[in-house]
């Protein structure tokens, strides 16, 4: 008896099924292979970390907007970097609780996830960049670096979300010196470069104005501008070891990253100065705390007056402390910081900022004990830029900005006080004859520098 003829629809269905089967197999087994990214298993954590973390997104989210709006001035006399209209943050290489604390604060896991973005970025905050121009890797650091190429390139490219958007990004040219914060777990990093400058988080404590925002960015862009010239004679070098540097331009949360600074921040500070200042920081808490205990018992009396008038003196001998303080290329960078002042007054009003946003953060600064940073001013500093608003008629502004405190007291009583020792006017002479040129800042510590002589601007 023949056999019966094979059922066609059964040897089809058997074929559906196995390239079924094997289909689901692979996916099985793709899923396995996949990576596993950080969650918040709601654990306890340092509540400080958490702290800086959210002063951290707070900050970008204030500046990147305001780096975009620096793109408007079209200067023609600086030199120029592309920028890119969003910030992104990696947790990669961390240990458990650090990731999660990532995780928790900022929705940041281990890949590129977006933490700012300017109006018109064509990426909002919160999205995974999983492939860059059809660059797709597992390593935060390496898609970091294809980033950074993409932005330098100047020419628009794609990218696509964990979420699944394919996006097309248009980096945009803006004067030379990027604006950037330090690591959340490396918070007191500060160094300043003619191609990058990195603020100290407490920066970002505050939290930042719209006006204010623009103000650290020009000011950023005005030291590049105005000290380029003087950094680079002192140090010049272009050669980028590890792609340092470059990872620092784009992402903040790599481990590389903070490692390098947190090294750059203790090798720049001297023991003794660091001591000096740190005792300066907290007669400013006291007296902060001072100040608000009698505004409760008795409101704005003479004697407030008179602490608020201490408080801000003491603010001005942290800063020029912490001027003193720096070493390598930043200690050159030190000596223009009051050019970069004038140079930030100068273009603000030219894209519609408040050019006395400067006076407004360095209060806040002051009243917070927050006076480590570049923003604010010692004696000299407040002098010059007061004569710059002052021309402009608007003397009486910059008293209100301060609190209801006149400048020309504040550098009165400090030229008084036994505590100011720092040199009250900061030169390039006394940059370059005390500076030790093998110092390694932030910068200087990631590149190979050859040193290379040219006449002193």
């Amino acid at each position: 008896m023949a056999p019966h003829a094979a059922n066609p629809h059964r040897t089809a269905w058997l074929a559906h099924f196995r390239l079924g089967l094997w289909l689901g197999l692979c996916a099985l087994l793709g899923a396995c292979a996949a990576p596993k990214y950080t969650v918040d298993d709601g654990r306890k954590l340092d509540e400080a970390l958490l702290g800086r973390l959210s002063a951290y997104g707070q900050g970008e989210q204030a500046l990147r907007p305001a780096i975009a709006r620096t793109a408007a001035l079209n200067d023609p006399e600086c030199d120029k970097q592309w920028e890119l209209p969003f910030a992104v943050a990696s947790s990669q290489g961390y240990g458990d609780n650090d990731r999660v604390a990532w995780v928790r604060a900022l929705g940041v896991d281990e890949r590129l996830t977006v933490v700012a973005a300017a109006p018109g970025s064509p990426v909002r905050k919160g999205q995974r960049i999983v492939d860059i121009g059809g660059t797709h890797d597992n390593d935060a650091e390496s898609m970091s670096s294809e980033l950074q190429s993409r932005r330098d390139a100047g020419r628009p490219f794609k990218i696509a979300t964990a979420d699944g958007a394919k996006l097309e990004v248009h980096p945009f040219e803006v004067c030379r010196g990027y604006a950037r914060l330090a690591p959340p777990n490396a918070a007191e990093t500060q160094d300043y470069h003619w191609l990058l400058s990195v603020h100290p988080l407490e920066v970002a404590q505050v939290p930042l104005t719209e006006d204010e925002a623009i103000w650290v960015v020009l000011w950023t862009q005005g030291l590049s501008e105005e000290g380029g010239a003087r950094m680079k004679t002192y140090h010049y070098g272009t050669k980028v070891v590890g792609t340092l540097y470059n990872l620092f331009t784009i992402a903040t949360g790599l481990k590389g990253v903070a490692l390098a600074a947190d090294v750059a921040m203790k090798t720049a500070q001297n023991l003794a100065t660091t001591a000096a200042t740190d005792l300066l920081r907290q007669q400013i808490i006291d007296q902060g705390k001072a100040l608000a205990a009698q505004k409760l018992r008795e409101g704005l009396t003479d004697s407030v007056r008179l602490m608020a008038q201490q408080q801000a003196v003491t603010a001005l001998q942290v800063a020029a402390k912490n001027r003193a303080s720096l070493s390598g290329v930043a200690r050159i960078g030190a000596t223009v910081f009051d050019r970069a002042d004038q140079w930030a007054f100068e273009r603000a009003a030219k894209i519609s900022a408040n050019p006395l946003a400067g006076f407004s953060l360095h209060q806040k600064l002051v009243e917070r004990g927050l006076a480590m940073n570049a923003f604010v001013y010692d004696g000299e500093r407040l002098e010059s830029l007061t004569k710059l608003a002052e021309a402009q008629g608007q003397g009486a502004a910059v008293v209100a900005a301060l609190g209801g405190l006149k400048p020309s007291m504040l550098t009165f009583e400090l030229s008084g006080m036994p505590l100011a020792s720092a040199s009250r006017a900061f030169s390039w002479e006394d940059a370059t004859d005390t500076a030790n040129p093998f110092a390694n800042g932030l910068i200087e510590g990631a590149m190979d520098i050859p040193l290379e002589t040219k006449a002193r601007r």
